[in-house]
This record gives C-alpha cells, sequence and structure tokens, in this order.
C-alpha cells in the first residue's frame, strides 16, 4: 500500500503544499513520520461527503455505505493505527451520532461514521490488563440535546458523547474543548461527515488562535487530519492522505470461518385466535416476518462491556451478508440505537451500545438495503417489562411493518422478553425461553400471518462456528 502524507506549517501553508493538496495525493510525497504521543492530536476523519463526486463510498438511495466504502473503511483502520499513530493506542474516538444526521427522503440515520472508525477500534486494547482481547469502546451518545423521536436515556452518560452532526448548542466544541482543558498527550480520533469534522477544526482553530492553514474543501475519502498541539502550546496541522485503493465489491474474508448447525433447543410457539383462550391483538401487524439476532460476539471476560464487540465478532458480522444469502430476504434492517449509552461500573467501561448496530450493517451494505434504527425504543431500563412492551409495540402493531420482512439486531436478553410481551398481548400463557448467553449464532423468527395469528420459532441459525472464529479482528 503506498502512503503518502502531507505536512501543513503550523502558521501558514506554502505555495508547494498548496500544489500537492491539489493534486489529491497524485505526486510522489514522502511519508510523514507518526503524530508524537508526547503531544495532544485531535484527528479527524471525514466518513463522507454526500456532495463528493468521487469513486462511490456512499448509496444515494440509502445513505448506507457502498462495498467500496466498506472496504476503504476497513483498510482506514490499519492506516489509522500504524501510519497515523505509529502503532500508539488510541485515547478516545468519538464517531457521529447517527440520529442527528437523517439522509435522503426518507430520513436514514448516517451509520458511515461508526462504520468508518470500527475497524480502527477493534485494532486498539482498553487500558485494562485484564482483558486482553481487541476492543475499544467508541462514543457515539447524544449530549443533552435530543434528536426527534430518540428516547430519552434513563442511565444518562455525558462522558459517552459522541458528534452532533448540526453542532446543537455547541456540543462538538464542548468535546474538544475538554480535552484541551484536560491537557493530557494523546490520540483522540473523530469520525463523521467532511461538513462535521471540518466545522470543528475551524472552529478549534479560531477558538484556540493556532492561526492554521485549514483546508478549504474535500478532498477525498482517504484524507486524514491532525491537530497536533505540543506541549509548548504550538499548534501544527499534519495531513495523511492513505491512498487506499479499495475494490468496488463487496470484502473478501479470509477463510478462517467454520460453517456450524443449528444447536440450540428447539422451540415452536403457535398462538392462534379464538384457540385456547387467545386473542388476536387490536392494530396487530399482518403478513409480517421478523427475523431477530442478536449482536455478534463481545465480552472477552466474562461480567465486563465496552459497548463493542471483540476481533471475532467483525469476523461474524462482515460474514454476516454470505452466511444468511439463501435463508432470509429481508426488504429494510433495524437495529438499536448505537447512541444508547452505557454508564459505566459493574464490570464495564463508558461507552455507546454500538455492537448490535455494527453487527447487521455491513449485511445491509452488501444487499443495498435500508437501515434504520428503533432509536424512539429504550433499551437498558429500569422497568424492563415496560421496556420489552415498547420494543414489542415498535415491531409489531400498529401497521407500519405489515407485509414487511425485517431483520431486527438485537440485544439477546432482551429478545425472549420482547416476545413474551407480544405473546402475553394475545392473552397467551406461552412463554419463550431465555437466550442463552453463548449463543450468537440463534436466529428467532417471528411471524404473523393474514390474520394476525401468530407463531415463534428457533429453526434458522446463521451456521457461523464461534469457536473458529479469531480472536482478533481480520486483517485489510
Amino acid at each position: 500500500m503506498n502512503r503518502t502524507a502531507i505536512v501543513w506549517p503550523l502558521a501558514s501553508v506554502s505555495l508547494f503544499a498548496l500544489v500537492l493538496l491539489a493534486t489529491c495525493g497524485k505526486a510522489s510525497l514522502p511519508a510523514v513520520a507518526p503524530l508524537s504521543a508526547a503531544n495532544i492530536n485531535l484527528i479527524f476523519v471525514a466518513s463522507e461527503d454526500l456532495a463528493y463526486q468521487g469513486p462511490g463510498d456512499v448509496n444515494p438511495q440509502t445513505a448506507n455505505l457502498t462495498d467500496r466504502g466498506l472496504q476503504r473503511a476497513l483498510r482506514m483502520g490499519s492506516f489509522l493505527k500504524q501510519q497515523v499513530l505509529g502503532g500508539n493506542n488510541v485515547s478516545s474516538i468519538y464517531a457521529l451520532a447517527p440520529m442527528t444526521h437523517l439522509q435522503t427522503s426518507a430520513n436514514y440515520p448516517d451509520m458511515a461514521g461508526l462504520e468508518t472508525i470500527q475497524q480502527f477500534a477493534l485494532l486498539n486494547q482498553v487500558s485494562i490488563s485484564s482483558v486482553p482481547a481487541s476492543s475499544y469502546p467508541i462514543f457515539a451518545s447524544y449530549s443533552q440535546s435530543l434528536p426527534a423521536n430518540v428516547a430519552a436515556p434513563v442511565l444518562p452518560c455525558a462522558a459517552c458523547q459522541g458528534i452532533d452532526f448540526a453542532d446543537q448548542e455547541g456540543d462538538n466544541e464542548a468535546l474538544v474543548n475538554g480535552i484541551l482543558q484536560a491537557n493530557v498527550p494523546g490520540f483522540f480520533v473523530f469520525s463523521a461527515p467532511w461538513e462535521t469534522v471540518s466545522a470543528l477544526m475551524a472552529s478549534t482553530n479560531l477558538r484556540e488562535g493556532y492561526n492554521l492553514a485549514l483546508p478549504a474543501n474535500y478532498a477525498g475519502p482517504d484524507y486524514v487530519y491532525a491537530i497536533s498541539i505540543a506541549p509548548s502550546g504550538s499548534a501544527g496541522l499534519v495531513t495523511y492522505n492513505g491512498n487506499l485503493n479499495p475494490g468496488s465489491s463487496y470484502p473478501a474474508l479470509p477463510p478462517a470461518i467454520g460453517n456450524a448447525q443449528c444447536t440450540p433447543s428447539p422451540f415452536h410457539i403457535q398462538v392462534t385466535g379464538g384457540s385456547g383462550g387467545a386473542v388476536v391483538p387490536a392494530g396487530i401487524n399482518t403478513n409480517e416476518t421478523v427475523y431477530m439476532i442478536r449482536h455478534a460476539e463481545a465480552h472477552p471476560v466474562a461480567n465486563w462491556d465496552d459497548g463493542n464487540y471483540i476481533g471475532a465478532g467483525q469476523w461474524r458480522a462482515l460474514d454476516l451478508p454470505n452466511a444468511l444469502a439463501g435463508k432470509i430476504q429481508p426488504g429494510q434492517v433495524y437495529s438499536i440505537d448505537p447512541a444508547v449509552g452505557i454508564p459505566g461500573g459493574d464490570g464495564s467501561v463508558v461507552s455507546s451500545y454500538v455492537r448490535p448496530s455494527l453487527t447487521a450493517y455491513p449485511y445491509a451494505i452488501a444487499n443495498n438495503l435500508p437501515f434504520n434504527l428503533a432509536a424512539s425504543v429504550a433499551v437498558f431500563a429500569q422497568n424492563a417489562p415496560q421496556l420489552s412492551t415498547n420494543a414489542s409495540n415498535f415491531f409489531f402493531t400498529g401497521g407500519a411493518f405489515s407485509n414487511q420482512t425485517l431483520l431486527v439486531a438485537w440485544e439477546h436478553d432482551h429478545i425472549p422478553p420482547t416476545v413474551n410481551a407480544l405473546l402475553a398481548s394475545y392473552q397467551s400463557a406461552q412463554t419463550a425461553p431465555d437466550w442463552p448467553g453463548t449463543d450468537y449464532d440463534t436466529i428467532w423468527t417471528v411471524t404473523l400471518d393474514a390474520q394476525g395469528n401468530l407463531t415463534v420459532d428457533n429453526a434458522k441459525c446463521e451456521g457461523i462456528n464461534s469457536a473458529s472464529l479469531p480472536a482478533t479482528p481480520p486483517p485489510f
């Protein structure tokens, strides 16, 4: 991989550097050294620019990354880790809170910032010696200013705040200001659309009086910018060009994934109106099928959580389109809002709950499907029965998903209670079994027929053997 970079002077930019920027890295440039670990390094990754007429990294119909965009994101992880950070560990990762940027006429959430930074997150290590597996938290939660149709957090997580596309109430500036006020050297990475990161660079430059010559326009998805502040307080702008050259097809995984047979204890629940006292609820959807899956592999050690999945989970997430081919044919993909915060404590670290959405997102990319977030449904709540009822109502009543087939990535502990809430709405005494803690492979199928009669079973599975998945993420 030919990796080149451009260094911009502290107070002004030379004509030579301007010429190099205009060529978008086509010139033969010397490699720029990695950023210094002794500095405070604010690193800006532009996940997209919808106005950019480039190689097609964003699907204009779904607002998802394209196959090429996903390939670039995966390569960006290694480029950031090795070339920009010099192999050092990241200090914090901030990504766009997806519901702050709704796109296309269908108002799809912007997941590109999260997916762009996921591979990089997995190449870093949490600073806890007892957690050896690849995993790192991403902050993508909302500030106190919540977008419309977003559930208020039950457990506030101010430290989980990510990036707000519109920068409501100066949220993004507050993030950067907190880092600068703490005055602790390290690497702080921000992944969001060009409009947002360029505005944040500009406001930081102005507020701090750095007088840096910032880029005026989007140069392309391979460019990474860093404002590097030395202990003396002087600041410089460093521009890296990854020259990543991704392919245009869906990423091919190395042959390390083994097939598996469905192994959970089978169950089959059927509820028909008028049978055994059951009543089809008023407003229930009809002709609907929902395939419910669990997020990919997480928890490198017991009773520990960082909101992300681990390296093995990246293998599963990226292989999901292959594993599910011919098994299911959803028309839409839904997930928990990754902005749900985990405030830490009780064996977890401060983080955003990104793993369910990032498990299903590659499937949506590969199949050109719309990706939505059930952001109005709370996930972690003190009143768990009400939470499950809300999720059941969201997916199965009101007619919004009648005549639809969905793939839903959810929290496994909350899937059985959601199904039980649905069963209770039929006045059925039947209950769903628990979802085993070690089972990442099963698919629960919930079917509502033309009369609203209900069937639930676990006859399908992804067919990916957890035991065969490497502990580290796939190399790109």
